[in-house]
């Protein structure tokens, strides 16, 4: 997830063409971004009883895959509320690919660029983890065992990434589905992320060939008009003589977002690239800045995920498959 998701394809495998069903039972997010919700302690051993299937059938409990989820998706060095936000954000994201039956018919598979990262302890001390980080990780899984996140009574597309450059993104403007929470808004701090900014420069043959066009004359005649979205990523832009969506572009030419410039540059164009992921919903690197500032991770998934709500497992609504 961390690493590159790519139009449609991925709000297929996001699972954010199906929103599911199942109903709320204690705790509140109020849908003021930042607001701090109270919640009840969550009910004691349901959720790590619970198994996960992955692709190829092996087993195991959830707290164990959601361990190994985020030692692929989150430094284990930072905060503990941020750690503890995406746990959340996680479990709530493979809850409904479990309930839904929709991938891989329930199970899940350790590709980031489908599912979810995944990193065994074994291979995260192997490259360098510390033991101290790894016991963190668990930490965060343990402390928010059986909590999740929903809304109206279903859970929510838990979609997360790696930074925003500064604002997320609407998830209609990425995927062309509508989620009154996942909304574009501001997430200052990441600035020393490792992409907060990119740059890439492509001759004029690289962009022929990658988006299928012919390119003539300078190069400061093939940049068109641009128009950007409510979160600051490229909604539309002409290249050439072709319109292209900023999504389309990121893909083709491998970019690390589609909040991006454009200038030509000698014989051919640079991108400049703020971010990394596809900017919608929970900014890992912008927990990370919320947590440094003293938010606990309640707020964090309230400033990501406004107007959801805050849950202990079981949420109580049968589930339609």
């Amino acid at each position: 997830m961390k690493t590159a998701w790519y139009d449609f394809r991925h709000a297929l495998c996001m699972g954010l063409l199906v929103p599911m069903l199942l109903m709320p039972t204690l705790l509140r997010l109020f849908g003021t971004p930042g607001e701090m919700p109270e919640f009840s302690a969550p009910e004691a051993g349901f959720d790590g009883s619970a198994s996960v299937t992955l692709v190829g059938g092996e087993t195991q409990s959830l707290d164990e895959y959601l361990t190994c989820v985020l030692l692929g998706e989150m430094p284990g060095d930072f905060p503990e509320e941020a750690l503890k936000a995406q746990a959340v954000a996680a479990r709530t994201y493979t809850r409904k690919a479990m309930t839904t039956g929709r991938k891989h018919e329930g199970a899940l598979c350790t590709d980031s660029f489908c599912c979810q990262a995944y990193r065994t302890p074994e291979e995260y001390l192997r490259q360098g983890g510390t033991r101290e980080n790894l016991d963190r990780v668990r930490g965060a899984v343990s402390a928010t065992d059986g909590l999740v996140l929903t809304y109206e009574g279903d859970y929510i597309e838990a979609t997360f990434f790696s930074c925003s450059g500064g604002r997320t993104e609407d998830a209609a403007e990425v995927w062309g589905v509508d989620y009154p929470y996942l909304r574009a808004t501001d997430s200052p701090g990441e600035e020393w992320a490792r992409y907060y900014r990119d740059s890439a420069l492509y001759s004029r043959q690289e962009l022929e060939e990658s988006l299928g066009i012919t390119l003539s004359g300078a190069a400061s005649g093939w940049i068109g008009p641009l128009e950007r979205t409510q979160g600051g990523g490229v909604k539309t832009l002409v290249l050439g003589d072709r319109a292209f969506s900023g999504t389309e572009l990121r893909e083709k030419l491998n970019l690390r977002s589609t909040a991006f410039t454009v200038e030509p540059e000698g014989t051919g164009l640079r991108f400049e690239t703020q971010g990394y992921g596809h900017r919608v919903g929970l900014s890992q690197y912008g927990a990370n800045a919320m947590a440094r500032e003293g938010a606990a991770f309640p707020e964090i998934l309230a400033h990501y995920y406004p107007g959801t709500q805050l849950e202990s497992e079981p949420i109580g609504k049968n589930v339609e498959k």
